[in-house]
């Protein structure tokens, strides 16, 4: 192999072997983790939520509440409008998550499109709370619905007192 070649050649031997190297530290359960039923969802919630919500939706301790309870709200219209107005107005106040109490600062994220929202919070009810296929996925005109009565995250706040009184 001439000198010329072997310049070509070894920047890209490096960098295949820089990829299998970063491969095998990837954890057997997330290469074989199932893709997403809403992977616009998946790829909104990773550009937006997990920073707070952490990548599998577990919360970060004194910042963000695990997100264990969405698929129980997405039972009910009024969880389900709960669901739509915290992502699009976020919602400012004290709740508590299990035994763990948060005063939450939820950002809004009425920038994004109805078909993004709804596809996040699809992605977050059923992929990351694992709910029943039973349910009814939460549809872009659940979130026009919602848009079209503006909030504070105050208000989102008073809403959920009305959906989960006593927890999540």
């Amino acid at each position: 192999m001439t000198v010329r070649a072997t310049a070509l050649v070894a920047p890209a031997i490096t960098r295949l072997i820089m990829l299998a190297a970063l491969g095998a530290g990837v954890p057997a359960s997330a290469a074989d983790a199932p893709a997403s039923a809403y992977p616009l969802g998946a790829a909104s919630f990773q550009a937006n939520c997990v920073v707070c919500h952490g990548p599998a939706g577990a919360g970060l301790p004194g910042l963000a509440p695990p997100l264990s309870y969405p698929a129980r709200y997405a039972a009910s219209s009024e969880g389900r409008r709960q669901l739509a107005m915290t992502v699009l107005y976020g919602m400012i106040g004290d709740i508590s998550v299990g035994d763990k109490h948060f005063n939450f600062q939820m950002p809004d994220f009425a920038r994004l499109d109805d078909a993004t929202l709804a596809a996040t919070l699809n992605y977050v009810v059923f992929d990351l709370d694992h709910a029943s296929t039973d349910l009814k996925p939460i549809t872009a005109d659940e979130i026009a619905t919602e848009r079209a009565h503006p909030l504070d995250g105050a208000a989102v706040h008073e809403h959920r007192k009305s959906v989960a009184p006593s927890g999540p």
